[in-house]
């Protein structure tokens, strides 16, 4: 027996979430080129359209630091200590070969979609 996906809600919300989490990790990566502390970071992602939760992007970001892509550092600023994060040198590489990537298969879904368009 067939299931379409409108009797199996959770099929396209796992889906939809795997997708989603390797695009937060390239755009994170991509909005730290420039020195941010979390809060600003969200509010980027969330300018450009990507919302992103607390307890989403902080283990985010600690895994991306652990893996050597970010470097952060603890400050004060207006009487706060904020931790601030930047893409270390093997992070910019990364993000590099990621931006590289990301277009190739954005590219390839693209003719490989636009010939199902029809379809939906």
């Amino acid at each position: 027996m067939e299931h379409s996906i409108d009797d199996r809600p959770e099929l396209f919300e796992n889906l939809r979430l795997e997708l989603r989490r390797g695009c937060l990790a390239l755009a994170v990566l991509s909005q730290l080129r420039e020195e941010r502390y979390g809060y600003t970071l969200r509010k980027a992602l969330e300018e450009a359209g990507l919302e992103i939760d607390e307890g989403t992007l902080y283990p985010l970001l600690r895994r991306l630091e652990s893996q050597g892509l970010l470097q952060s550092e603890w400050r004060e600023e207006n009487k706060r200590r904020k931790r601030f994060y930047l893409l270390s040198a093997a992070g910019t590489r990364v993000l590099g070969q990621l931006l590289e990537e990301f277009h190739r298969i954005n590219t390839s879904l693209d003719r490989m979609t636009a010939e199902t368009a029809s379809w939906t």
